[in-house]
């Protein structure tokens, strides 16, 4: 079943709700970066928003993803691109990257934290920042505090962690980061390359797959997950959030 997971999102321009403005955004917000800055984008996916990084800045990006066919495409990509040279793409898995403490200026990750649990991913990765290096993470949270029971109870089972937006300061500030600025992910970045491709996907693989019914239950779980989307966008959505590392106090 993990094979007709992953034919699903192959397809797709990008794993998870982003663009291209909200990535450039995000970017412009680094204003004390050097001119050729160490980037380490974690659940790259195929790259949609790796190879943004790599136009907006002029150094080097190291790329991350542990399903290998996503880094095979990323790599076809950035050759396409003439990119090849600066993007080096790794098959590892971001709760146990092993690259040199204090490499990166920026460590990047749009959709994939919550892998880890968001906390957790930023104590984690804090490690692997130069001092008063940047860490940008967009993440699911809650846009209002008061929410309907239907799709509260539907994110209890999906994203029992998820938080209001605002309760995600308290922790960046605990984890040993300075926030610089919020902003939320706007409605059409779950729809352009995302989920209105996903439907016509699944759609196709329906037709495909009408005698799976492990396969045709994957198709039901993705859909309804759409659905939810498409009925309450209002209540949620992916934040990006801008942080510094603190620097430790001189001795």
């Amino acid at each position: 079943m993990e094979d007709i997971y992953f034919e699903i999102f192959e397809s797709l321009p990008r794993q998870g709700p982003g663009d291209e403005r909200s990535t450039k955004k995000a970017y412009q917000m680094l204003t004390e970066l050097f001119e050729f800055p160490e980037i380490l984008d974690v659940g790259c996916g195929t790259g949609a928003q790796t190879l943004v990084l790599a136009e907006l800045s002029s150094g080097n990006i190291t790329a991350l993803d542990n399903h290998a066919p996503f880094i095979e495409i990323l790599k076809r990509k950035a050759r396409q691109a003439r990119l090849e040279k600066r993007i080096h793409c790794v098959v590892g898995d971001m709760a146990a990257m092993n690259f040199h403490a204090e490499s990166y200026d920026v460590i990047w990750s749009e959709g994939a934290a919550y892998c880890m649990g968001f906390a957790n991913a930023l104590r984690s990765w804090k490690a692997l920042l130069k001092p008063r290096g940047y860490l940008v993470v967009s993440e699911l949270v809650w846009f209002k505090r008061e929410t309907p029971q239907e799709i509260r109870d539907y994110f209890t089972g999906a994203y029992p962690d998820m938080k209001y937006y605002e309760d995600i300061y308290p922790v960046v500030k605990s984890t040993g980061y300075e926030m610089i600025d919020y902003f939320p992910l706007p409605s059409k970045s779950w729809w352009t390359d995302y989920y209105a491709p996903a439907e016509k996907k699944l759609a196709e693989m329906r037709r495909e797959c009408q005698s799976n019914k492990d396969a045709q239950s994957i198709f039901d779980s993705f859909q309804l997950e759409i659905d939810m989307h498409r009925k309450y966008s209002e209540y949620y959505g992916y934040g990006f959030y801008i942080m510094r590392k603190i620097a430790k106090p001189e001795t």
